[in-house]
């Protein structure tokens, strides 16, 4: 795969078009070198329900590891 499919997959995942689950099929194994690579945002879904602290927790982690990696 080039370096700009790559980063086409990668775009279109943020932009929510894809799933994390089509990019591990297509040899993606690493969330946080995923958005990392280009510096993007993980994917914001609303933020209500009955996992909300579970998800807040997750994305908190998330953020922290992809801002170490600068």
């Amino acid at each position: 795969m080039t370096e700009t499919d790559k980063e086409k997959l990668i775009r279109q995942y943020a932009a929510g078009e894809i799933t994390w689950r089509a990019l591990r099929e297509r040899g993606f194994g690493n969330y946080v070198q995923v958005l990392g690579e280009l510096g993007l945002r993980p994917p914001v879904a609303p933020m209500d329900g009955p996992n909300v602290k579970a998800r807040q927790r997750g994305r908190a982690i998330i953020c922290k590891a992809l801002r170490a990696r600068k």
